[in-house]
């Protein structure tokens, strides 16, 4: 059944949209090409839209080039704004943009354990309305906001987990309610991570990938198709609660400790670095921010130990071995001595990487025997700092453990990925309601 006319118009002038917000401001005659349309079907639908407030001539196409074919065409950015929240543990992230995503304002703000559930939203709120403020912005129109734990995949609120701060949810409902012109939402953190991995990072090539989130804690985003996946209740990913070798125990209902949480959060990785001789940094506070410091620390410091002792050498894909990956019911441990080669075994810092990777890789390769990704993208702030040195050795292993295909790539975006991921999903949603005037907005996540 063919479109009716409104219906074709809506469709037209979203695609036009769609290719200003990818390419940039564009001629009608540009607009033309890319499209498919007629000459006066582009011309229609820029008399709509600039009528509507929601382009307007930029510019011109040359010095030499006259009339209205060498209009420039944009998208009205200061239409609306918008704000992204990157809320952790102990502190928040804000930033505020135009409509068509370029960051105006934005700030971070640490909130301690101890401060109490009232006193830490209100500071968050403020944060936010002085992010605001700076971006002379008169009001929001969508809120965009990752945090750790499980979202209810039915009503798409920020559900109760034990272990996580209370301020989290209230902060919701106080922007909700301090907000009340502006659309709200709230999605898990490392789902938005691998939103901005895809959208703007290592990702953009692939449809099917698995993000390996390695900061404070650990975490894993699916996408398979194209699309997110969230499961029946929103738990896809919780793969710190994943049972594995090397932990002491099993972990429970309120508590990830025992699972793969236990070898690959950032306490686990200083005192793995610890054990081979790669101590943190002294004066580091005890604290998240302070463990996950000293877990990027470790990290990066060993990277550079082994690049320096490597020098201008090239090391063999995805780096030496000074252990191999654990079989089935083994813990992680060291390699037998003709398993490595004399490079890997030289250092305290090949020795940790070495490690480290054998236990990533346990994780990893859980995913790819259920999943078959494809691709698995080492993502946040430990991930960032292991690169290519931490990447390659994880590849390797994951090739020797199984026998389907699988990249490993590092984050391009590091711990940012979520406050990206976050500004990404409510540019969309601000476009969809301001692109289709009278329309529910589309959840493309």
């Amino acid at each position: 059944m063919p479109a009716s006319p409104s219906t074709a118009r809506a469709i037209n002038d979203r695609h036009a949209l769609r290719l200003l917000q990818q390419e940039g401001p564009l001629t009608a005659g540009q607009l033309k090409q890319l499209t498919g349309l007629s000459r006066p079907t582009v011309a229609d639908l820029v008399e709509r839209l600039t009528a509507a407030g929601l382009i307007a001539v930029v510019g011109e196409a040359g010095e030499q080039r006259r009339g209205p074919n060498a209009k420039v065409y944009g998208i009205v950015a200061d239409r609306a704004h918008l704000a992204a929240l990157d809320v952790r543990t102990e502190g928040v992230s804000v930033a505020v943009a135009d409509l068509v995503g370029r960051v105006l304002a934005e700030a971070s703000m640490p909130i301690t354990g101890d401060m109490g559930t009232g006193p830490a939203v209100e500071q968050a709120v403020a944060l936010v309305e002085r992010v605001v403020k700076e971006a002379d912005a008169d009001r929001l129109h969508t809120v965009g906001i990752g945090a750790p734990g499980l979202i209810d995949p039915a009503s798409g609120e920020l559900r109760d987990s034990s272990g996580l701060p209370e301020w989290h949810r209230r902060l919701v409902a106080a922007l909700q309610e301090r907000l009340p012109e502006a659309g709200v939402s709230v999605e898990n953190e490392t789902n938005l991570a691998a939103l901005a991995e895809q959208r703007d990072g290592v990702a953009r090539d692939r449809d099917t990938f698995v993000l390996l989130w390695l900061g404070h804690g650990t975490g894993a985003a699916v996408v398979l198709d194209g699309a997110l996946r969230r499961g029946a209740s929103g738990g896809t990913g919780e793969i710190g609660f994943l049972p594995v070798p090397g932990t002491t125990t099993l972990p429970s209902a309120p508590d990830c400790e025992g699972g793969f949480h236990g070898l690959a959060a950032s306490t686990a990785v200083v005192e793995l670095a610890a054990a081979h001789g790669v101590p943190a940094e002294p004066g580091q506070e005890p604290s998240v921010v302070g463990v996950l410091r000293a877990a990027v620390g470790v990290v990066r410091a060993a990277v550079g130990q082994v690049r320096g002792v490597e020098g201008g050498g090239s090391r063999p894909e995805g780096g030496a071995e000074a252990s191999r990956p654990e079989r089935p019911g083994e813990t992680p441990g060291p390699a037998s001595e003709d398993e490595v080669s004399p490079s890997a075994s030289a250092t305290p810092a090949a020795r940790f990487l070495d490690a480290l990777a054998d236990r990533l890789a346990v994780g990893v390769a859980s995913v790819v025997a259920i999943l078959d990704p494809g691709c698995v993208v080492l993502g946040g702030e430990v991930g960032q700092a292991g690169g290519e040195e931490l990447a390659g050795r994880v590849r390797d292993r994951i090739a020797r453990m199984t026998p389907l295909p699988t990249e490993v790539r590092t984050t391009t975006l590091g711990g940012g990925a979520v406050l990206r991921g976050a500004l990404l999903t409510a540019r969309d949603r601000a476009q969809e309601e301001l692109f289709t005037p009278g329309e529910r907005p589309i959840q493309r996540w």
